[in-house]
């Protein structure tokens, strides 16, 4: 669904009004010039149902999302690449060694994963309003730096205890990238053009699984320096990069369109109004927070149900980060370890394609839930495919289908929460509600695959056909609610019911505003 925009001839331009008072309610008898620079001042840029109060100029728009793309896109996507390869290297090293020379034994390995995920789901939503409140030009670089500092220090690991410790702290600072850039990116673009920017920085987490597998292969061939070798160069390495891209970031993030120094004073304007013209009642862009509106993000019926969706999801994703390198080993035993990893790398590169392709379909043809239908039978078929045979070159064929399912529910999800709340705040709580639950299911992950079950994991991947079949229903349950509920909203008397209300009252109902309609 998308928000109607009137056409130039539905605004006079013979009186031009004079809005002096930020309260004041915008006039469709002025210039659009004007409409688009009081939204930007304070205004709203919709009519109390929901219409957009501007025609914009598809030409200027185009402009300036090709050029808000080439400042923002390349710096946050090169950031989330290296979150999730200092994440996920740690199925490279077990191949390489780790468990040997910590000394690990039993479900040690897992535990430390789960060391992970425990301060990855607490600290996910105070990540997030932190973002907001600081700005996530210093925020999402600081997260950064730390992250990269404590995958480095994983590689000076000597036993279980500091090892779990390392990854405690890895996922502190981990916690607030993903929705935080999801978060920033939402300040930026339209509801409809969201989901595929999404697309192309969460693409980078079946890229990393890619490219970590063949960077791990790389360093892996390295002579060790003194007493550091094999898996301990993978963290230094990767963790030294990862320090240096948060120093670059810091100097080339911007935290809005107001403070981008990239933007003319009528390209500011124009982003601004364009976000406010498909959040009906909205009068600020950057509201300060407030718990009425952290509640509305995070109790919404779009967002628990998309977050329910996406933890069920996540327990396939974030296990194959884990623990593909090591199904990859049972099924093809005899090769070496560099072969091994270097299987682990074409699954990822297809997956990658088809989390660019559904968010591209999904901006171009204005729907979303759509695409959760087409992508969950993609992972339940693949998990049958394990299930039902144990042949090397069937089981392998299915990890391209689960990648190519499993993966699209990051831009998708995060997209589909973003576009169904009205202001900053509950954007940001939102987001953050989402990918938290997402993380639980990246904490059941970590139990999914275990010594016992091995080689075939008939309980690991039993446990991913029944959360995919499960992903399919709840979007389609999901789905039928926002049609129903867009059509009672089609019979409530908007102007009755807003009456006598205050700016403020109207803005802190978000969702719950008459004149919103949810997208989908």
């Amino acid at each position: 669904m998308s928000a109607h925009n009137p056409s130039a001839a539905e605004f006079g331009k013979d009186s031009p009004s004079h809005l002096e008072n930020k309260d004041e309610k915008l006039s469709t008898h002025v210039h659009e010039e004007e409409v688009v620079e009081a939204a930007a001042r304070g205004h709203a840029a919709t009519d109390a149902h929901g219409h957009s109060l501007v025609h914009f100029d598809p030409e200027a728009e185009k402009r300036l999302v090709r050029k808000i793309d080439l400042y923002i896109v390349p710096t946050v996507a090169l950031m989330y690449l290296w979150c999730f390869i200092d994440r996920a290297n740690i199925g490279n090293a077990r191949l390489a060694g780790l468990e040997k020379d910590l000394g690990l034994k039993g479900y040690q390995y897992n535990i430390l994963l789960t060391a992970f995920y425990i301060s990855y789901i607490v600290f996910e939503i105070p990540c997030n309003l932190m973002c907001k409140i600081v700005g996530p030009g210093k925020w999402l670089p600081f997260l950064t730096f730390g992250f990269g500092l404590f995958s480095m220090l994983t590689g000076f690991a000597t036993n279980f205890s500091n090892a779990a410790a390392i990854r405690f702290l890895l996922g502190m600072f981990e916690s607030g990238m993903l929705p935080g850039i999801a978060y920033y990116m939402s300040r930026w673009y339209r509801k409809a053009e969201l989901g595929f920017r999404l697309a192309l920085y969460i693409v980078m987490a079946p890229l990393a699984g890619a490219f970590g597998g063949l960077l791990a292969s790389g360093i892996l061939k390295l002579d060790g320096i003194g007493k550091v070798h094999t898996w301990q160069q993978l963290f230094i390495v990767e963790g030294i990069i990862t320090m240096g891209l948060a120093i670059i970031s810091y100097f080339t993030l911007t935290d809005r369109p107001s403070t981008a120094r990239w933007l003319s004073e009528e390209e500011k304007a124009l982003a601004i109004a364009r976000v406010k013209s498909e959040n009906v009642g909205t009068t600020e862009v950057l509201e300060k927070i407030d718990t009425k509106k952290v509640m509305r993000g995070i109790f919404n019926p779009n967002t628990i149900l998309t977050s329910v969706i996406f933890l069920l999801d996540n327990i396939t994703v974030q296990g194959l980060a884990f623990f593909l390198p090591t199904i990859v080993a049972t099924i093809y035993p005899t090769q070496t370890v560099i072969q091994k990893q270097l299987h682990t790398v074409p699954p990822y590169i297809v997956g990658a394609f088809f989390v660019v392709l559904l968010p591209f379909l999904s901006w171009k043809t204005r729907r979303s839930l759509i695409y959760f239908v087409v992508s969950a039978p993609l992972m339940i078929i693949g998990y049958a495919m394990f299930l039902g045979s144990t042949n090397p070159q069937v089981r392998y064929g299915a990890t391209f289908l689960i990648t190519s399912g499993a993966f699209t529910f990051g831009p998708l999800c995060n997209a589909q929460v973003a576009t169904n709340v009205l202001t900053d705040t509950a954007r940001s709580s939102a987001i953050g509600t989402n990918v938290m639950f997402g993380n639980v299911g990246g904490l059941i992950s970590t139990w999914a695959f275990l010594p016992f079950d091995g080689p075939n994991y008939p309980i690991g991947n039993g446990l991913n056909l029944a959360t995919s079949s499960m992903v399919l229903i709840l979007s389609l349950v999901l789905w039928a609610y926002l049609v129903y509920d867009n059509r009672r909203r089609d019979r409530v008397d908007v102007d009755a019911t807003l009456a006598g209300m205050s700016d403020k009252q109207i803005a802190d109902l978000d969702w719950k505003h008459p004149g919103h309609r949810w997208h989908y």
